[in-house]
């Protein structure tokens, strides 16, 4: 492990990947708390942090946990990077219904720098509804706040440049979050989108701790919660480990199909022949199912918050409105049946048996007891239909940890999700990544990497020259 992590600074191309992908990083963090000119972010973030489970906190904690950005302090990168992430999505979902996308993704690099294109402009205009929502609601007289979110008469005196600096300022940010991942990409050690959200992340990690600590100490009062007792501490340790190797285990947990190639004989050679494997990912969908899941589970929460003033808190409404709660029974199914849903509606977007097969065909491939074509697309979407199930459910059990924790045992959210959920699913397969592209940078040089099973570099070059290979991994 510590030679592996002296290998890296050896390998000067590797260390400058590092280093440029670090400073990116701390660029973002810098920006971070930068807040929008005219907006008290003192007021704004004690009412979000007052209010968890109002509207605002909801859509706080959600974009946070999401985008990289925060906008509890309405700072210049509020809308983190959650505007191109959701420009990607549309143009991925597009490119499923309409031929000229389609084509176009078809293309190649071509063809996908025509989509990425098209990506940042659909971005601009994101960034640009959604400050100019923001915008209103920091400037929306409420109850207890008559002057908005701004400083007392900001808004009266200076409207006009106000909005002009509130949507340029935000636009701008989002766009050079973009920028940055894109810089990450190519100068960078690569996944710099995943990498600023991830790190926007793990920053929470300290103040969980911090909660933890003033829960442990018995520095709380009959008001700020109860505090934990030697058994919490141990759960949550306990559950911390377990709900990690259970989503790493997720993430790595492939199904492979055998795949032989076919012989061809050339002069009085023999060549071809050889059994590989196909991998078929159980989680094929990522964290997008969650994702889906989480954010229509938000809206009936928030609009029955936005009514709960209206009608009686004592009748029918406040039974729906607790029935709805985030780990209530009716909650937990419906949250679930969505996760299931999004898991296969995402594998149909994703994942083309009939496309597959054809590729197994045209390289002179196939599966052993199975006719190339239609035969094999059939068996690739069955064995997806079955996979996929299992997938779903330990996605929603990883999902549901953190909820059911922080209702029944009373643990502040801001511990718990870190207990499992889309932001340590998150956290873990980025980290996979990451180490999966160290490990091949040291390996293409012959050094160690953090996966190696052993052996030397030579040993490992003279094992690789014995036969063909043993198929992607």
């Amino acid at each position: 492990m510590f030679k592996t992590l002296l290998n890296i600074f050896q390998v000067s191309e590797l260390r400058k990947k590092l280093a440029f992908t670090i400073g990116m990083l701390c660029i973002y963090r810098i920006g971070f708390y930068v807040p929008l000119p005219g907006v008290d972010t003192g007021l704004l973030h004690s009412a979000v942090a007052s209010s968890t489970s109002s509207p605002l906190g909801q859509i706080s904690n959600y974009l946070t946990l999401f985008s990289g950005g925060n906008l509890g302090y309405s700072t210049i990168f509020g809308l983190g990077i959650m505007p191109y992430i959701s420009a990607s999505i549309i143009f991925q979902l597009l490119g499923t219904v309409i031929p000229s996308l389609e084509k176009l993704q078809k293309e190649g690099e071509p063809g996908m720098r025509k989509i990425n294109e098209w990506t940042r402009y659909a971005t601009v205009v994101l960034c640009l509804i959604q400050s100019v929502v923001w915008l209103k609601y920091l400037t929306g007289a409420t109850t207890n706040y008559p002057h908005g979110f701004l400083y007392a008469n900001t808004y009266y005196k200076h409207r006009i440049l106000f909005w002009a600096m509130g949507l340029s300022a935000m636009t701008a940010g989002s766009v050079f979050l973009m920028w940055l991942g894109e810089q990450i990409d190519e100068f960078g050690i690569g996944n710099g989108v995943s990498l600023i959200i991830m790190a926007g992340i793990v920053s929470r990690m300290p103040s969980a701790i911090r909660t933890v600590y003033h829960h442990a100490s018995l520095k709380v009062s009959a008001a700020s919660g109860q505090s934990y007792g030697i058994g919490t501490m141990l759960f949550l340790v306990a559950a911390f480990l377990g709900v990690t190797a259970g989503a790493i285990l997720l993430e790595l947990s492939q199904r492979r199909i055998n795949i032989q190639q076919a012989k061809h004989i050339r002069g009085r050679r023999v060549y071809g022949g050889q059994s590989q494997y196909l991998p078929l990912r159980v989680n094929h969908g990522g964290v997008m199912p969650i994702i889906f899941a989480s954010s229509l589970m938000l809206f009936p929460t928030i609009i029955l918050g936005w009514m709960a003033p209206h009608f009686d808190k004592s009748g029918a409404f406040a039974t729906i409105y607790s029935a709805l709660e985030p780990g209530a029974y009716l909650y937990v199914v419906l949250y679930v049946a969505m996760v299931f849903f999004f898991s296969y509606f995402w594998n149909t977007v994703q994942f083309q048996p009939k496309e597959m097969a054809n590729q197994l065909r045209d390289y002179g491939s196939f599966i052993p007891g199975l006719r190339p074509g239609r035969r094999t697309a059939e068996y690739l979407e069955n064995v997806m239909i079955r996979i996929t199930y299992c997938g779903a459910a330990f996605l929603s059990v990883i999902a549901l940890v953190p909820m059911i924790v922080s209702r029944y045992m009373h643990i502040n959210f801001l511990v718990t999700q870190f207990l499992g959920g889309t932001g340590l699913l998150i956290v873990v397969s980025v980290l996979l990544d990451f180490l999966n592209r160290i490990e091949a940078n040291l390996v293409m040089r012959n050094y160690e990497g953090f996966m190696d099973p052993g052996g030397t570099p030579s040993t490992r070059r003279r094992a690789g020259q014995g036969s063909g290979p043993s198929g992607p991994s």
